[in-house]
C-alpha cells in the first residue's frame, strides 16, 4: 500500500457480500492513504453468463463517487481494455504533476 498512486477494486456485483466487502477494501487502500478517489478504479465483473444488470447496481457513499465499470470480457473485452487505458493515463497524469510539484518546491 506504501506510496501506491492508484487502486482497482474489482468485485462480482451478484455476491451481495462483496458489495460490503469493497467497503472496506476503500477504507483500507484509498482513505487510509493519501489517494485521491479519482485514483481509484471499480471493475463491477460479471462472469460469463450472467445476468448483467448494470443499472441498478446502488453502491453506498463514498463508493458512488467513485469511477466505475462494468466488465464482461467475453462481450466486451474491447470496452474493459479502453477504461482501463483511460484510467492508467489518468494516474500518471497524477504522477507527473505531483513530480513538477515536488521540483519546483525544490527549485524555490
Amino acid at each position: 500500500m506504501k506510496d501506491s498512486h492508484g487502486v482497482i477494486i474489482i468485485f462480482n456485483p451478484e455476491l451481495p457480500s462483496h458489495l460490503k466487502e469493497i467497503e472496506m477494501w476503500y477504507s483500507c487502500f484509498v482513505q487510509q492513504q493519501p489517494l485521491l478517489d479519482s485514483q481509484c478504479l471499480l471493475v463491477a465483473h460479471h462472469k460469463p453468463g450472467s445476468a448483467e444488470d448494470t443499472e441498478n447496481l446502488s453502491l453506498a457513499y463514498p463508493l458512488n463517487k467513485l469511477k466505475l465499470i462494468h466488465s464482461n470480457l467475453e462481450e466486451d473485452p474491447e470496452d474493459v481494455r479502453m477504461e482501463f487505458m483511460k484510467y492508467f493515463r489518468s494516474i500518471i497524469t497524477i504522477m507527473n504533476e505531483s513530480r513538477e510539484r515536488e521540483e519546483m518546491s525544490i527549485i524555490s
